[in-house]
């Protein structure tokens, strides 16, 4: 397996420019990765929660769809053992529509045979990422008032995962007489 490349390569937004088609003639991007988020969803939907805590970006950037996975896993983790399957409300905000390429270059002896330097430089799919604005929520945690630090530290552990810095905002809920 190929390694992967630093989160430093794929964060800038860029005008995308991956040509999928239905006729294979016109279509540059020949196959698109396997996403690696999971679940979208988590937790207890049907309960009615009084706090939201949503995590959201601070600047404009593209985030790798192995990145919002592990940041997920981090938060959905320490939100099961602490709060338990039905104590809450995961979700998701993102979904990674953007294909990731990379054209590489072959080095060491041999390569100028091989490799074809810019010529035809497309590149092939590599990953997916997701396209986020500034202020837009990446994920949000509803829960009740008693576990709304946990909340806080899950979202917390799931900033660390990502290759941005983002902020936590708190909501209340009010009812409507």
């Amino acid at each position: 397996m190929a390694k992967l490349m630093r989160a430093v390569a794929w964060r800038r937004l860029e005008r995308p420019y991956t040509r999928k088609s239905k006729f294979s003639k016109k279509a540059y991007v020949k196959a698109i990765p396997v996403n690696k988020i999971v679940k979208y969803v988590m937790g207890d939907s049907k309960s009615v929660y009084a706090f939201t805590a949503s995590l959201l970006s601070e600047r404009d950037i593209q985030l790798r769809h192995n990145a919002i996975e592990s940041a997920r896993k981090s938060a959905n983790k320490l939100l099961e053992t602490k709060i338990g399957k039905v104590g809450y409300f995961y979700r998701i905000r993102l979904y990674p529509h953007h294909v990731l390429r990379n054209n590489p270059l072959a080095s060491g002896a041999g390569a100028d045979r091989m490799s074809t330097g810019m010529a035809r430089s497309f590149g092939k799919a590599v990953g997916l990422a997701a396209r986020v604005r500034k202020g837009q929520p990446i994920m949000e945690i509803m829960v009740n008032s008693q576990h709304l630090p946990v909340a806080r530290l899950a979202l917390k552990r799931a900033q660390y995962k990502l290759p941005c810095t983002c902020r936590i905002v708190v909501e209340e809920k009010t009812s409507k007489p």
